[in-house]
């Protein structure tokens, strides 16, 4: 007794093989199985650009949130100033407390702050700014501001003048060297009121964060000056802490409290951004779902390529029902058939999917040189370019997704061809 042949065995592939590659002489669908390819590639493609620039976005979006900004911010809840009735929120104590911070684990730096917003003019221009009074050794530590790639100046001169962002420079045409004159609406109070404050500084060192809003509007100034022009001597407006882990900065809430001491309050990173990160998850999300239609879309070509194919190919169906194939024979070649698209056009598109994340760069400096400039404005997205971020999870979500739908899709017409009767479709031959 003869034994029945393995699923996809070869003669099976044979056949698929030879359907794939028939011309439409001989009944076949070549032009569909050539849409059906480009379809998926495409649709593949796609996917991959689009989650490896969702993720190359979040990631330079959180890492210029956190080189250059407070994980977590400790400030006072206030108390009532018996001279002016307004609620003062300074810090006394401020040293003491920065110490009692940097012992919590996980605080890699507590560094106290002065913040003012005031005008900025040279040059014949004028800014709105915001100046951080901090010391040099804290500075230095900052991420993308003290260890900056494209900053530029002395950084160890930093007693001697301000640091101010390369926006700000080139919003006011300063440079190295240049003197910045700084205007406080509350300067000087006199026996007619409080005038204002104006006082000028050396530039002596200019950084890149790598956010157009932080760039644009951020200078750093030295924090005993900051105090005499603030008018704070001897308190600190807030503390900026650093931590080894700012994604579990809510678990350390409790003993960052404790350590900030009665009526302190707390303010992460994820309050100041919670927001704007959830909308992008609901977008990754929103996105994602269309893309994934998209591909489906694509599939659905492979149904109307197979549906067409065992039209043609009804005659050949019923000789090799007559041979002996079952249907299972019969239903695996034509899944062959339609698989092998899918998964050749799911090839083709991860591949054009990882190139175009890798040269992204190039590939939208094309773009901007053929639109004449202005494709992208950081003014309104933050950043100064698009970012594109691979990683694995993605690539293999869009794999599966498109063999998965393409397999799927591949069934009912193979079936439909299994199931065909192999009397009907010689009758007419």
């Amino acid at each position: 007794m003869a034994s029945t042949p393995p699923p996809f065995a070869a003669f099976e592939w044979m056949i698929a093989w030879r359907y794939l590659r028939a011309k439409r002489a001989e009944g076949g669908v070549s032009v569909m199985t050539w849409i059906s390819l480009i379809g998926i590639t495409l649709a593949v493609f796609a996917l991959i650009a689009t989650l490896a620039v969702r993720s190359g976005f979040r990631a330079e979006f959180v890492d210029t949130i956190l080189g250059a900004n407070a994980h977590v911010t400790v400030y006072s809840i206030g108390r009532v100033d018996g001279v002016s009735g307004r609620i003062d929120r300074s810090l006394v104590d401020f040293e003491a407390t920065a110490a009692r911070l940097r012992d919590v684990p996980g605080v890699t730096r507590a560094a106290p702050l002065i913040k003012g917003q005031v005008m900025a003019n040279a040059n014949g221009r004028n800014a709105g700014i915001e100046v951080y009074g901090i010391a040099q050794a804290d500075l230095e530590s900052i991420p993308r501001v003290g260890l900056g790639a494209d900053a530029y100046g002395d950084i160890a001169r930093f007693g001697e003048g301000v640091a101010i962002g390369s926006g700000v420079a080139r919003e006011l045409g300063l440079g190295v060297g240049d003197r910045i004159r700084i205007i406080s609406p509350d300067g000087v109070k006199t026996a007619f009121g409080t005038s204002p404050r104006v006082k000028a500084y050396e530039v002596v060192y200019v950084f890149t964060a790598g956010r157009w809003d932080i760039d644009r509007t951020r200078v750093y100034m030295p924090f005993g000056e900051a105090q005499s022009y603030f008018n704070r001597e001897g308190v600190a407006d807030e503390i900026e802490v650093m931590v080894r882990d700012p994604d579990g900065v809510e678990a350390m809430s409790l003993a960052l409290l404790q350590a900030g001491g009665d009526g302190a309050q707390l303010w992460s990173w994820r309050d100041a951004s919670g927001g704007f990160l959830r909308a992008l998850e609901i977008e990754d999300n929103v996105m994602f779902i269309i893309m994934a239609i998209l591909v489906l879309i694509a599939a659905m070509n492979i149904v109307s390529g197979l549906i067409m194919l065992v039209k043609n190919k009804g005659r050949d169906i019923g000789i090799l029902r007559t041979m002996g194939l079952s249907e299972g024979s019969i239903l695996r070649v034509f899944f062959i058939c339609g698989s092998f698209t899918g998964l050749i056009g799911t090839v083709a598109g991860v591949i054009l999917g990882c190139l175009f994340a890798v040269y992204i760069d190039q590939i939208f400096s094309l773009v901007n040189y053929i639109a004449g400039g202005g494709v992208w404005d950081p003014a309104i997205r933050g950043i100064y370019s698009v970012p594109a971020k691979l990683e694995f999870d993605d690539v293999a979500s869009a794999v599966f997704l498109s063999l998965g739908l393409s397999f799927l899709v591949t069934i009912f017409p193979a079936r439909r061809a299994a199931r065909m009767n192999p009397v009907e479709a010689l009758r007419y031959e």
